[in-house]
């Protein structure tokens, strides 16, 4: 089947399941309900482009399929920042803050961390990229460990408060704050499409980008601040969901049969929508609220992360 029908095919089914989503067992209630379906469609869609992009970047730039950008630490800075503002001001001085102020806080911060990581693991020319995983992934366990640290001494009665933090939701996001991750995506994306031609060609790797002219370095560091961003504002919206990219950019590389990105991106998009409308119509209408959505993804995902991993171990 050529991609253009495999395109139009994903695109019928990730139609056809916002559309159950949205319009399914509304029973007249329509200016109450849909609305509120209406705004979390439009999170899902925020999110799950801004995921399945900056994973499928992620993994050209570095070359690797089984690789995430939640390994450089973006989720588990999201946490600590978390845990660290519940610890320090209490939850009711958080619920009473400015929404719009405190997602630009989180944004902000992760993408400073990322940016700081950029710098002093970038200043030469020949570092790999895989000293910025590695990095990451130091820094990653770190934020974990004060975050463990902090829920032990945290005030049990706010315990809860920080709990519904530590897993995706869709339900929460005010249409301010989704109008304001919608800009920061769309001119993110509107800046980093011109690349597109030249993710092809980094997509053959270092050496061969080098060959062909393209500024690896340059290139590199702007596609990963571009990443840092998508991976903030998503992470900031509706909280971290680990697995997602990796599992949709591979189901994308297996199902669409091109390696060129004008493709890839469409395709990856599709997948997550697909991916994350069927997982709420799960949660919702076959568990009836009993799992969570992020339980869900992650362990559908790091299944497959798993299975990655032992097949690249059994070709070596």
């Amino acid at each position: 089947m050529p991609d253009k029908k495999k395109l139009l095919l994903l695109g019928v089914l990730a139609i056809l399941l916002a559309s159950i989503f949205l319009f399914m067992q509304i029973d007249g209630q329509w200016s109450y309900t849909f609305p509120r379906r209406l705004k979390r469609a439009a999170a899902v869609g925020v999110a799950g482009f801004a995921v399945a992009y900056s994973s499928l970047l992620f993994q050209t730039i570095t070359n690797n399929r089984i690789l995430t950008p939640s390994i450089i630490g973006f989720d588990a800075l999201y946490l600590l920042i978390q845990g660290a503002t519940i610890f320090l001001l209490g939850a009711d001085t958080t619920i009473a803050m400015n929404h719009q102020g405190y997602f630009l806080f989180n944004v902000v911060i992760m993408v400073l961390f990322a940016g700081l990581l950029y710098r002093f693991l970038f200043r030469r020319e020949d570092q790999h990229i895989y000293f910025i995983l590695l990095a990451g992934l130091v820094c990653g366990t770190l934020f974990r460990s004060v975050f463990s640290f902090l829920l032990v001494v945290i005030d049990p009665n706010e315990y809860q408060f920080i709990q519904d933090r530590m897993f995706a939701s869709f339900n929460q996001v005010g249409g301010e704050l989704l109008l304001m991750a919608a800009v920061f995506v769309v001119l993110v994306s509107l800046y980093s499409f011109r690349f597109i031609p030249v993710l092809d060609v980094l997509a053959l790797g270092r050496d061969h980008a080098h060959n062909l002219g393209v500024d690896f370095k340059l290139t590199v560091n702007r596609l990963l601040m571009v990443v840092a961003v998508l991976v903030a504002v998503s992470t900031a919206l509706v909280g971290p969901v680990t697995f997602l990219g990796l599992l949709v950019v591979n189901i994308a590389y297996s199902f669409i049969s091109s390696y060129r990105h004008q493709i890839l991106i469409p395709a990856t998009f599709l997948i997550s929508m697909t991916a994350l409308f069927g997982g709420l119509l799960l949660v919702e209408r076959v568990f009836s609220f009993a799992a969570n959505l992020t339980i869900i993804i992650n362990g559908i995902g790091g299944s497959y992360f798993l299975y990655r991993m032992l097949r690249e171990g059994k070709k070596c």
